[in-house]
């Protein structure tokens, strides 16, 4: 009797083992995720362990979210927290996705710089999609010394850069992400563009501070190479640029339509119509398209351009100052009859 009664303490205990290994397999391979698409959690900084599970608790299904709460809580995970984007995939058990985050298995994400006209436009845009905040950001592009070392100044280092989509880590420092980037800007110049530049007698810089104001006198790409032509043709007669989106760019005052005589006498290094040459540097993030149509300018002997007066975003193009007071004509004229002030 006695053996038998230790038989059933046996078999209860058996049991109950066996119980709580299934449970804990359960849990453990249960999928986190209760979605059929891949999730992302962002773990910050001054993340606890705590807001961790906070942020991945609505993305999880029960079960899934039982057992990830149980790894994390009975490990050293609170003081080894790691920042970064990681993957919940679907089928995802709790143990791969507590393995990833423990061991900072982050995933990269897809970044596109922004065409944007100034810096602190940069910083808040890359603040959105980075850990960084904006405030770091322009405090690093704004700062002289940070800048030299790059190669640039505050008014050039939007050269830094070329508007393409890049892969990245979202936890990525300002120093990475200053890294990256002149890292991608020299690959994009090396060779065929670093060449035409200098048969230009340009330097990227340069490419891309005239690329800027061509890239604000048209949307049209097709037309650009022939603008950059006309550009390119006063700045070897040592003619004003006489460019309006310098004015628009000194003012900051982005969404005028006219440019009336007063604003042309604005005191700014910027304004092209009274200092002969480039301004200090670019007025925007130039494009690629219009960094390439400096480099493969029209050559023709245009001197002036003005905006068609059937507003295509097109220009008609003069040779001659009188040809260009014909074409300013019609075109005020048209913004008269529209009401454009």
């Amino acid at each position: 009797m006695k053996k038998f009664d230790q038989r059933i303490y046996l078999y209860v205990a058996l049991a109950g083992i066996l119980l709580v290994v299934g449970l804990a397999v359960f849990y453990a391979l249960t999928p986190v995720s209760k979605s059929d698409s891949v999730e992302y959690v962002y773990i910050d900084t001054d993340d606890t362990q705590d807001s961790v599970l906070a942020k991945i608790q609505p993305l999880a299904s029960t079960a899934g979210m039982a057992g990830l709460s149980t790894l994390i809580r009975h490990s050293s995970y609170a003081q080894n927290i790691r920042t970064g984007r990681y993957a919940i995939e679907p089928g995802n058990g709790a143990v791969t996705v507590f393995r990833r985050l423990k061991n900072g298995q982050q995933t990269s994400m897809s970044l596109t710089i922004p065409e944007v006209r100034t810096m602190d436009r940069m910083a808040a845009y890359l603040g959105q999609k980075l850990m960084l905040d904006s405030a770091t950001i322009i405090g690093a592009l704004t700062n002289e010394e940070t800048c030299r070392m790059l190669g640039y100044d505050t008014c050039t280092v939007s050269a830094l850069f070329v508007p393409n989509t890049y892969d990245v880590y979202w936890n990525m420092s300002i120093e990475a992400l200053l890294e990256r980037m002149q890292k991608e800007h020299d690959r994009f110049w090396k060779g065929e563009r670093e060449q035409k530049a200098a048969q230009r007698q340009l330097t990227p810089v340069e490419v891309c501070t005239l690329a800027s104001i061509v890239d604000e006198e048209t949307a049209n790409n097709g037309e650009k190479p022939m603008i950059a032509g006309m550009y390119l043709n006063r700045l070897k007669e040592q003619m004003p640029l006489q460019a309006d989106p310098t004015i628009k760019f000194a003012l900051k005052q982005f969404e005028l339509k006219r440019i009336y005589q007063k604003l042309l006498q604005t005191e700014s290094p910027y304004n092209t119509y009274v200092n002969v040459g480039l301004p200090p540097g670019p007025i925007k993030v130039a494009s690629i398209k219009g960094i390439d149509a400096v480099l493969n300018a029209v050559d023709h002997d245009y001197l002036y351009m003005c905006a068609k007066e059937d507003f295509s975003g097109t220009h008609n193009f003069a040779r001659t100052y009188q040809e260009h007071l014909k074409n300013a004509a019609r075109y005020t004229k048209a913004l008269n009859e529209r009401g454009i002030k």
